[in-house]
Order: C-alpha cells, then sequence, then structure tokens
C-alpha cells in the first residue's frame, strides 16, 4: 500500500495485523509483549478518566460536573473532557468542573481539532489559571504552523498525534516542536514497531510521551504492554511515569470482547502479566455485538 498513502485505513489496518503479530510472538515465547519489547519498568499505571461528552438535551455544566465528581469518587488522580464547543462554553465548563474537583485532581482538555488558532489561542490564555495539565487537538492536525503558534502563544502544554500517523507523519511535529506532549496511538500509528521508533524520536527531542488510547479493550491491553515497556524518563529517584488514557463512556463492546475485563481500582490498572497481550478473546461476544443483515 506504499503508493496508495502511509496514513488513514492503510494504517489503521497495518496497526491491527502489527499488534496481533506481536500478541502471537508472545504467546509463542509464553511472555508479555512488554519483555519482547526489552523487559517491563512498571507493573501498573494510573489511569485517568476521559469523559465530558457534549450530549443532547443536557446542560453541559451539570453533565460535566456530575461526570468528573463521579471520577473523583471513584479514585482516579486525574481527568480528561471534551472542549471545542465554543470558547466561552467550554470555559464556562472547566471553571465548574475545576470547582467540582478541588485543585489536586489533575485536569486535560482535549479539542479533537475544534478551534481555529485564534480561538485556542484566547482559550488557552483564559484557562490557564485553571490549573490545565495540557491542552490537546487544539487545531486539525494537518496544520502544523497552527499547532506551533498556538503552543508559543499561550501557556498550557499541548498535546497531539493521534491522527499523525506513522513515524514520518511523526517527524515534522517532534522536530519542530509542534507539541509538548506527544500522544501515539497504538492502533493507528503502525502497532508496537512504529510506536517504538515514534517513542525513541520523542526521547531524543526532550517531548513526553503519553499514548492515546481508544477503543476496546485489546487496544487497553496493547496500550498496558507498551506502557509497561517505556523507559523510565527523566532518569531519577522518581521518574515522570507514563498515564493511561481510560474512557469512562458507556459502551458495552469495550470490555466485553475479552474474557477478563480490564477494570482499575482506585484509578491504578493492573497491566496484564500473561502471555502476548495478556488477554483472552471472546468470541462469543464477537459474535453478539456483529452487525448482521436484514
Amino acid at each position: 500500500m506504499r503508493d496508495q498513502g502511509q496514513r488513514g485505513l492503510t494504517i489503521t489496518a497495518l496497526s491491527g495485523i502489527d499488534i496481533a503479530l506481536w500478541d502471537l510472538k508472545g504467546k509463542h515465547f509464553g511472555v508479555p509483549i512488554s519483555t519482547l519489547l526489552g523487559g517491563r519498568f512498571r507493573e501498573s499505571v494510573k489511569a485517568y478518566a476521559t469523559g465530558g461528552f457534549k450530549r443532547d438535551n443536557v446542560d453541559r455544566v451539570e453533565d460535566n460536573v456530575a461526570d468528573v465528581t463521579r471520577y473523583k469518587a471513584e479514585g482516579f488522580h486525574a481527568t480528561k473532557i471534551k472542549i471545542g464547543f465554543g470558547v466561552d462554553q467550554d470555559l464556562a465548563v472547566i471553571r465548574a468542573v475545576r470547582g467540582a474537583v478541588g485543585s489536586e485532581m489533575r485536569l486535560m482538555v482535549d479539542a479533537n481539532h475544534g478551534y481555529d488558532k485564534l480561538e485556542a489561542i484566547r482559550f488557552g490564555r483564559a484557562a490557564a489559571e485553571l490549573g490545565i495539565d495540557w491542552f490537546e487537538e487544539p487545531v486539525v492536525p494537518e496544520q502544523l504552523a497552527a499547532y506551533r503558534e498556538v503552543k508559543a502563544s499561550q501557556p498550557i502544554p499541548v498535546a497531539g498525534g493521534e491522527t499523525w500517523q506513522g513515524r514520518w507523519a511523526m517527524k515534522e511535529p517532534v522536530e519542530s516542536r509542534a507539541v509538548d506532549i506527544l500522544q501515539p496511538d497504538l492502533a493507528g500509528t503502525g502497532g508496537f514497531t512504529e510506536a517504538r521508533r515514534i517513542a525513541d524520536m520523542a526521547a531524543l527531542h526532550g517531548i513526553r510521551v503519553v499514548p492515546h488510547v481508544w477503543g476496546t479493550a485489546v487496544h487497553i491491553a496493547a496500550a498496558l504492554q507498551f506502557m509497561a515497556a517505556m523507559v523510565p524518563s527523566p532518569v531519577r529517584v522518581n521518574p515522570i511515569e507514563p498515564i493511561l488514557e481510560f474512557d469512562r463512556t458507556d459502551n458495552p463492546f469495550r470490555q466485553a470482547v475479552i474474557q477478563a475485563p480490564i477494570e482499575h481500582q482506585a484509578g491504578v490498572v493492573t497491566i496484564p502479566d500473561g502471555p502476548g497481550l495478556g488477554i483472552e478473546i471472546n468470541l462469543d461476544a464477537l459474535s453478539e455485538f456483529r452487525m448482521r443483515e436484514d
């Protein structure tokens, strides 16, 4: 598929194949993928709760406050909410959320490229006082110059990369320092093989890596194996640990696809230590959720 381009559905499909092959290799040798990647540096990771989607026919402020209050009660140390619906409206939501969870809970925001450059800069300047850990995908991913301007013109660290697929797409944003935090998605960037190369490239340029995680428990398991093998950085007594994106929106298919669901305990997720991905697929669930022709 080289001639058809190295992004989009092509790389997404290759990512699935790559993850499956690493799983087979781990099962063949009887070790977790993290061992094959170089060894496990950790057996568990803190998770952050992703939520805050805009639902129809509800008050967005009240809805977000209810979500994050629940996440805090469940033990999550951090949460990420969705923005990009209008600067003033988003600021009202974030102020209410920060008031609900207090100053001790980490808070990230994700615009899903819903702003233009000027809006993103205005938002970042206004939201900085609210203690935002990172500002994710402020503008559309192809606008790298706009990414750099947003990063330079407001104080919140900028994150992105879930739709920059493969090391070739990551090269320019990394080398031009378009982001502070790089978010490769194993299911979209080329699987473990490419993600290793991307993490190494980011380390050379001093850019923090926080993998983007979305979809089913298969993706969660892959991300956990990858994070288990992430080299501590910076090298010190208490290095900055990777954190797992843990979607909390309603999705019955997410965990049903594996035999033993991957859940959190007070906001901490244990990394599977079985062979390969450390999971077994629930074939009955795949049949149950399969699309059927009438």
